[in-house]
This record gives structure tokens, sequence and C-alpha cells, in this order.
């Protein structure tokens, strides 16, 4: 893991919510790296290196935690474009939104979603979930190394 790569990207446009997701994680892994963006657009040119991400590491994150609801590009269209991408199709998105209906909920496992997580009002379980998905995701659920290919 370089300096310049994040562990988890977390796109989420509520300060408060940031905040409170930031406290959880960190609670964890304090040396844990968490990119925050608070766009679908700024979420989107992270993954690809462009604008103010265009220096940054070759690496992807770990792990994508994805609010729904975000202004511009939404949070299913940030999902799509993740999911129908060979760069990044492979990135875990675990969407992490306040929103529990069924419509969302199908339409995002549809999409490609991991996991989908309703953000729970009690601190000490969201801390725990954001745990829990932090440490599944990014110490067990490792991506395969580049190099290997299916032999011809």
């Amino acid at each position: 893991m370089t300096p310049d790569t994040a562990q988890i990207l977390l796109a989420e446009d509520d300060p408060a919510e940031v905040e409170l997701a930031l406290s959880a994680m960190q609670a964890g892994d304090p040396r844990r790296r968490i990119e925050v963006v608070n766009t679908g657009e700024d979420a989107l040119d992270y993954l690809h290196r462009r604008r103010a991400w265009r220096g940054r590491g070759a690496s992807q994150p770990a792990l994508v935690l994805l609010d729904l609801k975000m202004p511009g590009i939404g949070g299913i269209e940030v999902l799509r474009a993740i999911k129908t991408d060979a760069r990044t199709r492979c990135i875990p998105v675990v969407v992490f939104t306040s929103s529990g209906e069924r419509r969302d909920v199908s339409l995002c496992y549809e999409n490609g979603a991991n996991a989908y997580v309703v953000k729970p009002v009690d601190f000490a379980c969201f801390v725990e979930t954001l745990q829990a998905i932090g440490h599944f995701w990014t110490g067990l659920n490792t991506p395969p190394a580049r190099s290997l290919r299916p032999h011809r």
C-alpha cells in the first residue's frame, strides 16, 4: 500500500455522516487510510485518476462505501459505472445509505453491489457495523494480483 492510495473510498455528501463514518472506521484501525468524496462525480474521478486525483498512485481502494443520495451523479449511477468498467468492476462496493426502501436495495444488487447496509441510528451499532465491513473487505477480501491470468 502506497501512502497516496486509500484503502477505503467513502462517497458521502452529508458532513455529519462523514464524521460519524470516519470516527467509526478509524476506531477499529486508526492507520486505515480513507479518502472522502462528496459527489458521485468525484468518486468516479478518484477511481479513474481524473482532475484532482490525476497524480495519485496506481492502486485502487480495497473498498468503496457509497451513499445513494448525492448531488449530481447519484449512487446508483456511480455503482453502475464502477461495475460495468473493466478497470473498476472488481472493487467491492458497499452501499451505505439511510434508504431501506426495497426498490433501492433491489436496484443496488441488480447493479452489482456487494453489500447493502442501512445506516443505523445507534452510534455503537454503527461503529460495530463499519468495523466489521472494513475488516472483512480490506483485510480478508484482497483482489488477486494482476499478474495472475488464465493460461491459454
